[in-house]
């Protein structure tokens, strides 16, 4: 009869008590030594930690922060030229065409008036002219009811 002697490298050793330190960590108890060494299964090698699953579940990634939708709207009343209103922080409107724009600006050209350089964080809100009615205020607005009683 042939057998082989199998000898433990240094290497397996630290494997088998680093895994034996983990699985206490994991469990927060400690292990049953009356067995000799650690090994909840006597005469057999330690449990092999669990490998990653070939199938990996993919993360479903988060909204855009920047949807570039208020680029395309400003790109698109600049190239159609349409009269807009900026109503200001204050309450004041002006009207005009969208010339340019970046990031914190936009150009206004006034027919009557001198262009104005507008920053974005004084715009309370832009709509189109057309849709203003005479009484000054917006289609939208006059049609909801100024008494809501709760």
């Amino acid at each position: 009869m042939n057998r082989k002697l199998i000898r433990t490298t240094l290497a397996d050793v630290k494997a088998r008590r680093e895994a034996t330190h983990q699985r206490e960590r994991t469990n927060d108890r400690p292990t049953d030594r009356s067995n000799g060494g650690g090994n909840p299964r006597p005469g057999l090698p330690p449990p092999r930690p669990p490998q990653p699953s070939s199938i990996q579940v993919r993360k479903r990634q988060p909204p855009p922060a920047e949807t570039h939708a208020e680029i395309y709207y400003y790109k698109k009343q600049i190239d159609a030229h349409t009269p807009m209103v900026l109503v200001l922080q204050d309450g004041e409107e002006i009207e005009g065409t969208i010339e340019w724009y970046d990031r914190g600006a936009l150009k206004i050209n006034r027919r009557s008036a001198p262009n104005l350089l507008v920053l974005k964080r004084n715009i309370k809100y832009i709509y189109k002219a057309e849709d203003r009615v005479p009484g000054g205020k917006r289609q939208e607005e006059e049609e909801l009811p100024h008494d809501i009683e709760s």
